[in-house]
Order: structure tokens, then sequence, then C-alpha cells
């Protein structure tokens, strides 16, 4: 069995991996019996890799997917060209999300496009619906087949479309893994992770773009030294940090959107906690002036567990106290009338004083 203790800043606790009923997981309840099991891996770490937490097989490895923007958007901070370009802090927060395609997100990344005179048609994300189900459906009703802007990560390819205009690189590879931009990305998710580049994975995101493959520790060390980063701003880079975790605890509706978990915790905890979902169960987050990081992967990758996991981990870690958040923290199961017949919920292995 694995051993836990709560969380405090002068204590520290270690995990074993359990199997999925015994170690931590996400429970999906149907009346009063457990349908089913979402294992769950996580960790919780200092910035110098000192462990808080951790859960289930931490050292599995996992894609970063989406959890990688923040890192994704800092060589645009970094070189200046906020300010060359003028962008506002809600068009670098929407260059960090996985945004729902609401008519705001769009305008954000056209003025992107615009204030770096790049055509929409630069960018190499496919389209696919909105996120936001009522602007989804404003769009059929229009007749309108969704466009690249529509694809959650648009914000992400204008800001280094943006980028490659600004250091004259080119501009129809640059999705290419070997692209000098793609580079420099790649040798900052090793420098934050504290792995050597050779180690990470690469392969192909959703939306065109390379994407990273670390372990689940590593990935919380990554968080852990940006938080320490913003809470440092000694360097380029860590200023770099400190302006994109600014923007995105102040427009955090950029960064997600509407009956978004990302917008609804930074929303109420943005001077404090930044997190950022990705694809396939993963979710990481920054615990700012405290040097702290975490991030999570549900095993089995299902996307109606992450949020449920991210939520009890923050609470559980004392980052939040979860007021609010009934709807991501234990949300209901339905049927097909609407009727509530059961809900989901996260559980952690039962403490241990030794």
């Amino acid at each position: 069995m694995g051993v836990y203790r709560r969380y405090s800043p002068t204590r520290r606790a270690v995990i074993t991996k359990t199997d999925a009923h015994g170690g931590a997981s996400v429970r999906v309840w149907r009346g009063a019996e457990i349908e089913s099991v979402h294992a769950l891996d996580a960790a919780f770490v200092d910035a110098d890799g000192s462990t808080l937490a951790l859960y289930g097989d931490p050292g599995s490895r996992a894609y970063l997917r989406s959890s990688a923007k923040p890192i994704q958007v800092l060589p645009l901070i970094e070189r200046g060209l906020v300010d060359r370009f003028g962008f506002t802090s809600a068009e670098i927060a929407v260059m960090v999300a996985s945004h729902s395609g609401e008519p705001f997100h769009l305008d954000a990344v056209k003025t992107i496009l615009a204030k770096a005179q790049i055509d929409t048609e630069s960018l190499q994300c496919g389209p696919h619906e909105p996120l936001h189900p009522p602007s989804a459906k404003a769009l059929r009703q229009l007749g309108e087949e969704p466009s690249r802007l529509h694809n959650n990560c648009s914000g992400k390819h204008a800001g280094m479309l943006a980028v490659c205009k600004a250091e004259g690189w080119p501009i129809d590879t640059y999705c290419d893994p070997e692209h000098p931009l793609q580079r420099r990305i790649r040798s900052l998710v090793a420098e934050l992770a504290g792995v050597g580049g050779p180690s990470i994975g690469v392969a192909v995101d959703g939306c065109g773009l390379p994407t990273f493959a670390l372990s689940i520790r590593s990935m919380a060390t990554a968080y852990a030294r940006l938080a320490a980063a913003d809470e440092a701003r000694d360097t380029d880079l860590a200023r770099a940090v400190g302006i994109a975790f600014d923007a995105m605890a102040a427009h955090p509706d950029y960064v997600a959107g509407t009956d978004r978990l990302c917008t609804a915790i930074m929303t109420a905890h943005g001077e404090r906690v930044i997190v950022k979902t990705g694809a396939e169960g993963v979710y990481c987050g920054a615990l700012r002036n405290e040097g702290r990081g975490l991030a999570l992967k549900i095993v089995d990758g299902a996307r109606r567990a992450q949020d449920v996991a991210l939520v009890a981990m923050l609470v559980e870690f004392g980052a939040i106290d979860g007021e609010g958040l009934d709807a991501f923290e234990r949300p209901p199961v339905t049927n097909w009338s609407g009727e509530v017949v059961g809900h989901l919920d996260a559980k952690f292995p039962v403490a241990d004083n030794q």
C-alpha cells in the first residue's frame, strides 16, 4: 500500500504505486455504487526538485500537450516583442490559451496577426468547431464552417508566427521540430524540467506543433521553476515568465473560456495559482510566491476525470479552498432526461502518520 501525509510546507509525502482502486483515482458513481475508476499519476514538488507529494507512478511519461503553452510563449516575450508589436496582456493570455472559440478569443487572435502583419492563412492549425457550445451553435446557424481561427491553439500559433516575422525565420515551416523557434522552445522545456534535451520525446500535437514527452515529476518540476522565476523576475527569462503569468491571472477568460476550469480557478485565485490544461488527461499548475509546481496525468486520458483531480489536489495542498468549484470537484452524472443519477469525485490514499 502507498502512504500519504497531508501537505504542509515543512513536511513531505511519498505515495508509492498502488493499484487503481487503492491509489489516487477519480471515481465515477452511479447511485451508491462505483461504476468506473480512473487512476491518477501526479507529483507536487519544489523548484529544487524536492518532493512534497507523489501519487501513483510519477515517473511515468506523458506528453505535455497544451500544458506546455506557458513555456511556448516565452521566446516571444523574452525577445521584447510585446513592446515591439504592442501586444496587450489579453493577447498574451490568448497566446497561452486552449481557448473555447468565443468571439472575443477570435478577435484577439485576429489582432495579434494584424499587429504582426501576418495573414490568417499562415496559421497551420487545422479548423475545428468552437469548444464553447453556444458559439459552435451560432456558427452552424449562420451556415458557416469553422476556420483556423476557431482552433483552440490559434493564439499560440499566431504568437509563434509573430516571433518568426520579427526574427526573420521561415514562416512556412514554423511547425517543424528543427525550426529555430521549436529548438528554442525544446531547450526551454529541458532547462525548466531539469532534464537533458535528448531525453525529451517529441511528437506532433493535435494542432500540428511539436509536443514534448516527460515524466510527470519532470512536468511538475518545470512548473515549480516557472513559479520560482515568476517570483524572482531577475533575468530576461524570469521576467518573461512573470509577464506571461500576470497576463493569465489578469485575463483568465482568454486562457480558456466560459465554464472552463482554468478560467474559474485563475479568476478566483490567479494571484496565487496558475493552471493550464492539456489533452489526454494532463494538467499542470504553479503555486506563485511559493516556488512549487504540480502535474497530473489521468492514466487512461479521460477528459472527464482531470478537472476533478486537479481541484481535489489543489484543495488538498491548501492552494485553494474549492469554494464555487463544485461543478468541477464533484460534477454530476446525468441521464438523457437530465436526471442526476450519480457523481464523480477524487480519492486519495489513506493518511499514514509515520
